[in-house]
């Protein structure tokens, strides 16, 4: 599962899931994933004056220039600062964007599904998911405002998540009824181009709206373009290498990331998304065990309901019993029922013999009896000691605590000239060490 939609430098994604590595010599650029355009490339003298600025200053002349060159390079890597090389041209600007700068990696981001038809917008709230939940029909309400207030067009919360920093996401669409009682979604660009008019983004901050991004997925054009055309400042080599890494490409797209702010944004929704899967296994931990539980009482009265059903089995089998006894009185011995009876006085000799089960449950039930009788007799003896015996016992052990007693005294006594020793050893060296100086 990946992480929510503000994610990847202002695109509708973010990994969460997706490993990745940051390193300083990793080259990256800025960028949205959707709609995203290559920077222009660095005009020829802009290049020139990056390299100029790197390796051959000119602007005091002298050996300077070799240390004001190791500065520039210095501020290259880093990805801030200007670079002074030339009294008559103005100095070049080095940003994190530019190729040289050392902060930089590649992570993965996850490809959106969702089509332009579903009309799903994501706004990041700079509030609490707890208070976006409680006002989420205030804020309904005001979105469906500031969409102009019209009758047939209704405004629906697809879901809420909590983000790092104290902010919340929240997906919503629009749907917009004809006058003949049909509905469909606003587009999902439709509805995102008429937020970003001017005077639209206005009343959307002051609902604490801080940003509004489509999901919508790329077109296999978009994706392939993406793919083959590295942002501005990263190295082909490197992003060849983030595709052949890729763990799934069917799912993820490599994105850059440029600086620690970065980095730093995208653990914060790593965590965040941990908890919130730490969250949902601890609610499914405790319906297992309710459902443990459930199982434990349904087994226990099932066992209970075949009990009673036995017990109902056996007096609905007296009763039928009595009611044929009562139904063949006065009749003679049928040949079936004579058969019967030879058939129960055969079981009934074979569990009478010596060898069959009754014998052996008697054999049994005598083995029981004679170690009950053993442990009774076992439980009734009882031991009884001389009494000379033991007072001469409590003499001895009188004697020995008495015997341990002196001992632990006399060993407290020689620890006390231990200590003596120690302090006099102590303090002669002391003495002899004021002495030689």
């Amino acid at each position: 599962m990946c992480a929510g939609a503000f994610g990847g430098f202002g695109t509708t994604t973010t990994s969460a899931g997706a490993g990745f590595t940051f390193s300083f010599t990793n080259p990256s650029s800025t960028g949205g994933l959707f709609g995203q355009q290559s920077q222009a490339p660095a005009q020829p003298n802009q290049l020139i004056n990056t390299a100029s600025a790197l390796s051959a200053p000119t602007l005091l002349n002298d050996e300077r220039d070799a240390i004001l060159a190791k500065w520039n390079q210095l501020q290259a890597f880093w990805g801030t600062g200007k670079g002074y090389f030339n009294n008559s041209i103005p100095p070049v600007d080095f940003t994190q964007e530019n190729p040289f700068c050392r902060f930089k990696a590649v992570g993965y981001s996850c490809i959106p599904r969702s089509k332009d038809e579903d009309g799903l917008v994501a706004l990041a709230l700079s509030k609490k998911e707890a208070d976006v939940r409680n006002q989420q029909q205030q804020l309904v309400e005001s979105l469906h405002k500031v969409l102009g207030s019209n009758a047939t067009l209704t405004v629906n919360v697809e879901g809420v998540k909590a983000l790092p920093d104290d902010q919340t996401e929240v997906i919503i669409y629009a749907v917009e009824r004809s006058p003949s009682g049909m509905s469909k979604r606003v587009p999902a660009s439709t509805l995102f181009n008429y937020m970003e008019q001017a005077n639209v983004k206005v009343q959307l901050q002051q609902l604490a709206v801080v940003m509004a991004v489509p999901r919508t997925a790329l077109s296999p054009a978009q994706l392939k373009q993406l793919l083959q055309n590295p942002a501005a400042g990263v190295d082909p080599i490197i992003w060849e290498q983030a595709k052949v890494d890729n763990p799934d490409p069917e799912k993820l797209i490599p994105v850059p990331m440029v600086g620690f702010k970065e980095l730093l944004r995208r653990l914060k929704i790593q965590e965040q998304m941990t908890k919130q899967h730490q969250t949902r296994v601890d609610i499914i931990s405790n319906d297992i065990r309710e459902l443990q539980k459930n199982q434990g009482t349904t087994v226990a009265k099932i066992a209970q309901y075949k009990r009673k059903l036995m017990d109902l089995s056996h007096r609905v089998l007296q009763v039928l019993i009595r009611q044929e006894i009562q139904r063949k009185s006065g009749y003679a011995i049928q040949m079936d029922e004579e058969h019967l009876r030879v058939q129960l006085d055969t079981i009934q000799s074979e569990l009478n013999a010596p060898t069959q089960f009754k014998g052996r449950l008697n054999e049994l039930m005598s083995q029981i009896r004679m170690q009950n009788h053993y442990g009774t007799v076992r439980s009734e003896e009882r031991y009884i000691v001389d009494t000379d015996l033991l007072r001469e016992i409590k003499q001895h052990l009188k004697q020995q605590q008495e015997g341990l007693s002196h001992l632990i005294t006399v060993i407290k006594d020689d620890m006390e000239d231990i200590k003596v020793i120690e302090q006099g050893l102590h303090d002669s060296v002391h003495v002899r060490s004021g002495k030689l100086s």
